[in-house]
């Protein structure tokens, strides 16, 4: 057992990892990181449904022992950092946490308060909320940290609609798919040059020397890599995903036309895991145009490939084609979010980072921090990606209480200030407003 300093260790079940599967008792422990901002209204709530949909599911033979890690504000106050290296052993030691959102500094000041998200020249204390224990010097992304040093490989985001809520597109009904993104290479992994720097210039020179291409001299440069390995497990993942769940596809998203030998290569390894490893299971294409009638026999999965382009006016136009879709990082960024855009919004999109050893579930919303502690916000992202976490755990009963009693909760019209606003605009009557605990027990009572 490794010795902590500020992470307490409760009473129950260590997770163990057999065959890349969790291996879970009747009492798991949990990593528990609230996060910033509106973090500590939505994570109280999470839990709150997740111990009521558990104890209901299995008659209180199981529950979850959660464990509270530290990382943002949280963390700061008690390490003076805000990823100390406690919490990324801890979670390592637990195997699966649930994370709240984390504040991420976007400009260029040196200092950001964790408490507001204002950023700023000076240390002393926020120019913004005042508090003079919250800033900290600009950091990288505590998400992208912790999905690398865990090596979190695998960004997984459902996304699916739920009936009664507002959606911009006339085919959201048929959404209902699943988007593997890689999450340690790419641009997570990449170089930036800056325009003039004398890597820019030794990259522009060696181009010329060695390929003939003139590279304007004002050129930022930039290099993302792409490999073998890290394209052929993310996709890996992805076909046994669709296999476990009888889902009839798996699509290759990738911009392979223009960057042959990095996004073009992640399509061609795809196919090559599928055959190698899948070939019982799964059938490309090419080979659907050989099958007899070229229809798909029973039991198999479809592996295709789209350009990243065409995908954004795929799922808009026809979505019900798509079940799996597996992508290099940046396209799977993107994607995610429009896709998320379709149903209706971030509130209700849920998300993982799940590795080897590791599964990190996570609200996909920023922190919010003008609603801190004002019990407002939607806490459905956060309560979805623990039904990804329940169901990773193999306790797919207590999963669908809470699906059912969220699927139920939006229909009748009782939902947060976010969708009820949207559902007014489209002259609903019956729509009533609660609060972020309020929507999490209106959740509860419809389990």
């Amino acid at each position: 057992m490794p010795t902590f300093e500020h992470v307490v260790i409760p009473e129950g079940d260590l997770i163990r990892t057999e065959g890349g599967q969790p291996v879970v008792g009747s009492q798991p422990i949990i990593g528990l990181l609230n996060g910033d901002g509106v973090g500590v209204d939505i994570s109280p709530v999470m839990t709150t449904v997740v111990n009521v949909a558990v104890k209901k599911a299995y008659g209180g033979e199981r529950s979850i022992a959660w464990c509270p890690l530290y990382a943002g504000l949280e963390a700061l106050q008690r390490y003076g950092t805000e990823l100390p290296d406690e919490t990324m052993e801890a979670i390592r030691h637990l195997g699966i946490a649930i994370k709240g959102p984390f504040t991420t500094p976007i400009g260029d000041e040196p200092f950001v308060c964790l408490y507001c998200a204002h950023q700023q020249d000076t240390e002393d204390r926020c120019e913004k909320c005042g508090k003079e224990d919250g800033l900290t010097g600009r950091y990288r992304s505590i998400n992208v940290r912790m999905r690398q040093h865990l090596d979190l490989y695998a960004c997984v985001r459902p996304v699916r609609y739920f009936e009664g809520v507002p959606a911009p597109n006339k085919y959201a009904s048929d959404v209902d798919f699943v988007i593997f993104r890689e999450n340690t290479e790419d641009v997570y992994a990449g170089f930036d040059f800056e325009r003039g720097s004398e890597t820019a210039q030794a990259v522009i020179a060696l181009m010329k020397k060695e390929t003939g291409r003139d590279i304007r001299p004002d050129s930022g440069i930039g290099i993302k890599p792409i490999s073998e390995t890290g394209s052929k497990r993310l996709i890996r993942m992805a076909i046994q995903w669709a296999k476990a769940r009888g889902l009839p596809s798996v699509t290759l998203v990738h911009k392979g036309n223009i960057m042959k030998f990095t996004e073009g290569a992640f399509a061609a390894w795809g196919y090559e895991v599928a055959a190698d490893e899948f070939g019982d299971c799964t059938l490309s294409e090419k080979q659907l145009q050989g099958a007899p009638e070229g229809k798909m026999p029973p039991g198999k999965i479809l592996i295709k490939d789209r350009i990243a382009d065409s995908i954004f006016q795929q799922i808009q136009t026809r979505p019900g084609e798509y079940s799996v879709l597996a992508t290099p990082n940046l396209n799977g960024d993107y994607i995610s979010d429009a896709a998320i855009a379709l149903v209706g919004g971030l509130g209700l999109g849920p998300g993982a980072n799940i590795g080897k050893e590791a599964a990190v579930f996570e609200a996909t919303h920023g922190t919010a921090p003008k609603y801190t502690g004002m019990d407002k916000v939607n806490p459905g992202s956060l309560i979805l990606s623990a039904v990804m976490m329940l169901e990773h755990m193999g306790w797919q009963e207590a999963a669908d209480l809470i699906v059912n009693g969220m699927r139920s909760a939006i229909r009748s019209g009782t939902v947060t200030y976010d969708l009820a606003r949207l559902m007014r605009a489209e002259n609903r009557k019956d729509v009533t407003e609660l609060t972020c605990s309020g929507f999490g027990q209106a959740i509860i009572e419809h389990m």
